[in-house]
């Protein structure tokens, strides 16, 4: 039997500051003048930005969910996000010249595609429709868009959708999937689990070292599934504390957990640097720790402190994730459909980041917003 916990609302609002930054940093792209720490860094340098650490954060969090959500979403959950991401990815690699529609129609309508099938009906003001005309409209929106596809030749002839890479989402359901399936396999065994890492961790050595040249992966980077892994971990060391009243203790073991991480990071740095993109393990672990070190403090200030009324307003980014995480597609094609844009003094160094900070809160009321008429997604 997989063992209850009382949900901690560090968990929670973890997720939500995540999810404000990753809002955040994806608005960059309209930015210019502004510091370089923010965004991501090129492939082969030896370094990382704030834009490097916030999906790694996020895999983190995935990991710190599955205990808890195991029993009613692992059947279902990584192929919604398989789905997701493939169409997301091919997105970015269409041909605006040869397709039937223009590519801010077929973002909005894929968007569109995604709410129908995958909101929550029970409250939502669409209700008096039924939920498997809805479905359909949206199922019947994803073929749609897939038949009329055209993406950029490759040099082959072939322009249909294909997998370039998974995309975030498709990324997330399979870090999602491996780890899931270690849970339901090895049960709440802490020491299990950590082995697992530690194999994560050397097949993500595997992929930058001879004689095996990588040639031992699992779909993706094993970077993907160690990072996920490792907030599973946590979540698996919390719930035996939690049956053995020791909770205290978390903090402790979360600083010791982020300090074991910091040294396998900077000791494998000088062999292959630090680098999202290429998905060292230097840049694995070294992420996790600063969201093992977050955690930690939101843990001291949230669950043992009590002090939580600060994070209301970023609530509906940790209730509403998926939810909030496509907004800004609706947004951003509608901006492009509509020719409307910033002063460039929004868009410049300091004020323009203050624009994106804004823009970030934005989207999330306006989550909170459609949580509150019944429109969120669930998978």
């Amino acid at each position: 039997m997989i063992p209850s916990t009382t949900r901690l609302k560090s968990i929670d609002i973890l997720r939500a500051l995540t999810m404000l930054l990753m809002i955040f940093v994806n608005d960059l792209w309209t930015l210019s003048g502004i510091p370089e720490w923010l965004g991501h860094k090129p492939a082969h340098e030896d370094a990382m930005g704030l834009a490097d650490v916030v999906f790694p954060a996020f895999l983190f969090i995935v990991g710190l969910s599955i205990p808890h959500a195991i029993r009613s979403r692992f059947n279902k959950g990584q192929s919604v996000l398989l789905i997701m991401g493939l169409f997301m990815v091919n997105l970015e690699n269409i041909d605006r010249e040869h397709l039937l529609i223009g590519k801010q129609t077929w973002q909005i309508l894929m968007t569109l595609g995604f709410f129908l099938i995958w909101n929550a009906y029970g409250g939502s003001v669409l209700k008096k429709v039924p939920p498997w005309i809805m479905k359909g409209v949206g199922w019947t929106l994803l073929v749609f868009l897939a038949v009329i596809f055209q993406g950029a030749d490759r040099g082959d002839g072939y322009t249909w959708m294909r997998l370039y890479w998974w995309g975030i989402l498709g990324l997330i359901g399979w870090g999602y999937l491996l780890s899931a399936l270690v849970y339901l396999l090895l049960r709440n065994r802490p020491g299990w689990i950590a082995l697992i890492l530690a194999i994560l961790f050397l097949l993500n050595i595997n992929e930058f070292k001879t004689p095996f040249n990588g040639s031992i992966k699992l779909v993706v980077n094993a970077s993907n599934y160690a990072s996920v892994t490792c907030g599973m971990l946590v979540t698996s060391v919390m719930i035996r504390l939690q049956e053995r009243e020791r909770l205290h203790l978390l903090g402790p073991f979360l600083v010791l957990f982020a300090t074991l991480l910091v040294a396998f990071g900077l000791l494998t740095r000088p062999l292959w640097g630090i680098s999202k993109v290429m998905g060292t393990p230097s840049w694995t672990a070294i992420c996790a720790a600063i969201t093992a070190l977050f955690f930690a403090v939101l843990h001291l200030v949230a669950d043992r402190g009590r002090y939580t009324r600060w994070s209301r307003l970023i609530e509906p980014a940790g209730s509403s994730t998926l939810t909030c995480y496509l907004v800004p597609y609706f947004v951003y094609a509608l901006g492009s459909m509509t020719g409307l844009g910033m002063p460039v003094l929004l868009t410049t160094g300091i004020p323009g980041i203050l624009k994106s900070v804004i823009f970030s809160i934005l989207i999330i009321q306006l989550t909170g917003l459609l949580q509150r008429v019944g429109i969120r997604l669930k998978i």
